[in-house]
């Protein structure tokens, strides 16, 4: 491996597909955490355009949301000023480094990625993009020899396939990457959703009314979502792992992100209480959080011009960085340079 540099703060790359409006697991399970560190590391945090068209999307639609999800990413706390944020395709080397390390990676390795098999099963063709999304992520992490990538569980396998593709070129060509380590936090990495615990909140199921608190949802949609979400037959309000008290222990550890108290607190708080009431408590921390988000994102969509300026300037930052990289990468594999190609 590389040895990290003395020199500057440790790296973090991570990103989010445009292709729905983002949530409160978004928020809570990722956004406010880089929010949390930009002082103390050198971030990039990219809107993953490329990795959003692995399945067909509508190219309106899809130039919507990637803007959304800009705009979102800065009404949430992310500071231009101290974390890059850049679109994914705006910066040409992450699909020349893909192609590049997709001749490294054998194809096997691809095929037994958790994820490809699941959506696999669920499509009666899937495009070759899906099987080799690992490899763009791991283009994406490797161009900014990122030290750590903050995921939820469900991306740890792609982030230790990312080492083995990394070693590899490593073996062939001589040391060229660091290995990043996949950063899971403790809790909040994997908020369910409200309409069935069972499983996690996901943008791809934000058209089911009940199935997740967008982070543009107004004070009315809040409370409409939250009460309607799904408990039990109980009535002890306790942090539990039983998979019957899935529900609660959501609802338990919003309220827990959001309000930073300590579980012991929070169940002394509850206790005797019934569901109405826990429910009641979270829909109002759900709303005094996400206000100044909103609020925020409503001036940064109404001001398109100042928001693809911010996006331009990450760009430019971002291949400041990958630029190197690539050049780098390109001379390990035996591509020759000319005058005036760069």
């Amino acid at each position: 491996m590389i040895a990290e540099s003395t020199s500057r703060r440790p790296r973090v790359f991570s990103g989010i597909q445009p292709s729905g409006t983002l949530h409160i697991g978004n928020y809570l399970g990722a956004i406010r955490r880089w929010v949390a560190q930009q002082d103390e590391k050198e971030n990039y945090f990219c809107i993953v355009d490329m990795h959003a068209i692995t399945v067909l999307q509508d190219p309106e639609l899809l130039r919507r949301l990637t803007r959304d999800v800009a705009a979102l990413y800065i009404a949430s706390g992310l500071d231009p000023q101290k974390s890059t944020v850049f679109v994914q395709s705006h910066v040409r080397a992450h699909a020349e480094c893909c192609w590049i390390l997709n001749c490294v990676t054998p194809i096997g390795w691809l095929e037994r990625m958790t994820q490809f098999k699941t959506k696999a099963r669920q499509r009666e063709s899937v495009s070759t993009g899906l099987l080799d999304y690992p490899v763009l992520q791991a283009a994406d992490i490797l161009l900014y020899d990122t030290d750590q990538v903050p995921v939820g569980e469900d991306q740890k396998q792609h982030v230790e396939l990312t080492r083995d593709i990394a070693q590899r070129f490593n073996r062939i060509y001589g040391e060229t990457f660091v290995l990043p380590e996949a950063v899971i936090p403790e809790s909040g990495a994997r908020i369910r959703a409200l309409n069935d615990p069972t499983r996690k909140m996901s943008k791809s199921e934000m058209h089911i009314r009940g199935h997740a608190v967008r982070l543009i949802d107004k004070a009315d949609e809040i409370r409409y979502v939250i009460r309607r979400a799904v408990t039990d037959t109980g009535r002890e309000i306790v942090f539990s792992d039983a998979p019957e008290k899935a529900g609660v222990n959501n609802l338990l550890e919003i309220y827990e992100l959001l309000t930073g108290k300590r579980r012991p607190a929070i169940e002394a708080h509850f206790e005797g209480r019934g569901y109405a009431v826990l429910k009641e408590k979270v829909t109002e921390v759900v709303i005094e959080a996400l206000r100044p988000i909103r609020e925020r994102y409503h001036e940064l969509t109404s001001d398109r011009a100042e928001l693809d300026r911010i996006l331009v300037a990450g760009a430019e930052r971002a291949r400041s960085v990958a630029e190197p990289k690539i050049q780098e990468i390109r001379r390990k594999v035996g591509f020759i340079f000319v005058h005036g190609h760069t």
